[in-house]
């Protein structure tokens, strides 16, 4: 496997397990607990599951930033794939979105008054679809650049952040509640 290709498996592997841990974080807070012991599993899986969120999300949000400033000193404005990633940059799904329908999720009013798994549902629908289908968007007009350099620059993996999100999500998994649905662990 080339260097590039190895990013590329990393950069996927956070993109499932970010939607991963948004549907299951979900999926706990809007199914009510039975006991005070249950709503503390909750709030420690909760906390886990938004660090884990914040920190994978904040870094798609500055690798959009990087491959913006890159590609703004390399292709001129008329370049057709330069017009094509500021529309996708522009575009709804942005990460920075996704941490701000999340929040509104955990924080709403109407969770608060029992309409939990609405609220919980439209954030799991934007993270399914806005954000899903731009993140593919834009990994998909990086893929056709197949510097390596490139690669590194935007991507920011190295082995501390990929020990850092694995240290992360491993803490979302220890904390999972007994008897909330599985979760891979891929």
């Amino acid at each position: 496997m080339n260097e590039i290709q190895l990013i590329r498996q990393q950069l996927e592997t956070e993109r499932r397990r970010a939607s991963e841990v948004a549907e299951a974080c979900i999926g706990v807070l809007t199914r009510g607990t039975a006991s005070s012991g249950a709503a503390a599993s909750i709030a420690q899986f909760r906390e886990r599951c938004v660090e884990y969120l914040v920190d994978v999300l904040t870094r798609f949000e500055e690798r959009d930033q990087r491959l913006s400033d890159l590609w703004r000193t390399r292709l001129a404005a008329t370049d057709p794939a330069r017009r094509r990633l500021d529309e996708l940059l522009a575009s709804r799904g942005r990460s920075r979105e996704a941490l701000e329908r999340l929040e509104a999720a955990l924080n709403s009013p109407a969770a608060a008054a029992g309409e939990a798994r609405r609220v919980g549902e439209e954030f799991a629908e934007f993270f399914r679809a806005a954000w899903s289908v731009r993140r593919e968007a834009i990994d998909a007009l990086l893929a056709a650049s197949a510097r390596t350099a490139d690669w590194r620059a935007v991507a920011g993996v190295d082995a501390d952040s990929i020990v850092q999100e694995r240290e992360r999500y491993a803490a979302v998994l220890a904390a999972r509640p007994t008897g909330s649905p599985p979760m891979t662990g891929a």
